[in-house]
């Protein structure tokens, strides 16, 4: 068992493989701590040799390579704030609910990650003109729905892989990544939903025609009623806002209350979080605070004083630069990808003489 499922921090939904949430109180905090950022397996964590591991890149290149870690660091390394969100956060949501993890809202970290830019690596190596895509490959495997074996493998448009804030990261925190984050190196597509920044990487090709793996072509794509059969791929993050602070069930004091949170999008900054305590009937916009990055989450708050005791509806919507907004309700997909609709947190306000309520335990905040 390993130091993140022996209780550290984060809240596991699923044992085998082992996948856990980030606790939503902890998305108060600017950066997550690396023991509480969420935790996401396909299938069991490999057993990688630090020592014998090289990085290997072929494919429609002019010069294929075979890279160790310390050749990697040598080459200036640079450090970003990336908001990871994985894309079935929220699934449980939906109704009916899709097969798959069964998330909830604490899917989703903000860390530090150190590495070196993917596009440096690819210009050592010479892209082929005729290259289309990039794939990238991780040590674990497993069997899929057919009965199969497969690695996990995603691939990206040659202009995600060489944007300059794509990374071949190593550490995380400032120290190096952990097993169940991808050490000893993994990819970090800053913007992306996190099925696209691809642990333990072990290889990467470059191809000339569009990459049909298992996890590209049967899965992470929104699949719905009245669209194509295939569907869309699912690529960049939705505008999203949790409320960490006060969390669902809590019983509060008839007195001015904080309501925090936080929201991210990967089509840009956020622009306005609108809270609403009536459960959508009218709202307030809340102050925002600065982002550590491009692509980090933007802290919020709203000062709220109860008018009254009794039981009320918080309500967080976001909207980012690119004009999207949250929508009210979920919308369901075949495979319970993308759901970021509000999120609503339910209180109990009471004055101090109100006798204390019968403890009501939540098993899940809601969405």
């Amino acid at each position: 068992m390993t130091a993140v499922q022996e209780g550290t921090g984060v809240v596991p939904v699923q044992r085998a493989p082992f996948n856990a949430e980030t606790p939503l109180a902890a998305l108060a905090d600017p950066i997550t701590s690396v023991f509480q950022f969420y935790v996401r397996n396909h299938f069991e964590v490999p057993a990688i040799d630090p020592f014998g591991w090289r990085l290997v890149l072929d494919g429609a290149v002019a010069r294929p390579l075979a890279l160790t870690l310390d050749a990697l660091r040598a080459d200036s390394p640079q450090t970003l704030v990336v908001t990871m969100e994985c894309a079935g956060n929220g699934r449980s949501a939906l109704t009916p609910r899709p097969a798959g993890v069964p998330w909830r809202l604490g899917a989703v970290g903000t860390a530090s990650f150190t590495g070196v830019p993917l596009r440096k690596v690819l210009d050592r190596a010479g892209l082929a003109r005729e290259a289309v895509e990039v794939v990238f490959v991780g040590a674990d495997r497993g069997r899929v729905a057919d009965g199969r074996e497969e690695a996990y493998a995603r691939s990206l448009p040659i202009d995600v892989a060489m944007h300059p804030d794509t990374l071949l990261a190593w550490a995380m925190g400032g120290e190096p990544l952990t097993p169940e984050h991808g050490a000893p190196l993994r990819l970090v597509v800053p913007q992306w939903y996190g099925m696209a920044s691809v642990k333990w990487l072990a290889r990467i090709t470059v191809v000339t025609r569009p990459f049909a793996g298992f996890f590209q072509r049967n899965h992470y794509r929104y699949l719905m009623p009245g669209h194509a059969l295939d569907g869309a791929p699912v690529t960049k993050i939705r505008v999203r806002s949790v409320i960490a602070s006060p969390a669902d069930g809590a019983v509060l004091p008839l007195d001015e209350i904080e309501i925090g949170g936080t929201a991210w999008s990967g089509a840009g900054a956020v622009s306005a979080v609108a809270v609403s305590t009536d459960d959508g009937r009218s709202w307030a916009d809340a102050e925002l605070g600065l982002a550590l990055s491009p692509y980090s989450a933007t802290p919020w708050r709203l000062r709220w004083c109860p008018p009254a005791p009794g039981e009320y509806v918080l309500v967080a919507r976001a909207t980012d630069e690119a004009g999207h907004v949250q929508p009210l309700a979920p919308m369901w997909n075949q495979q319970g990808y993308g759901n970021n609709s509000v999120h609503r947190v339910r209180v109990t306000v009471r004055d101090a003489g109100s006798p204390e309520p019968e403890a009501t335990p939540r098993s899940a905040p809601s969405a």
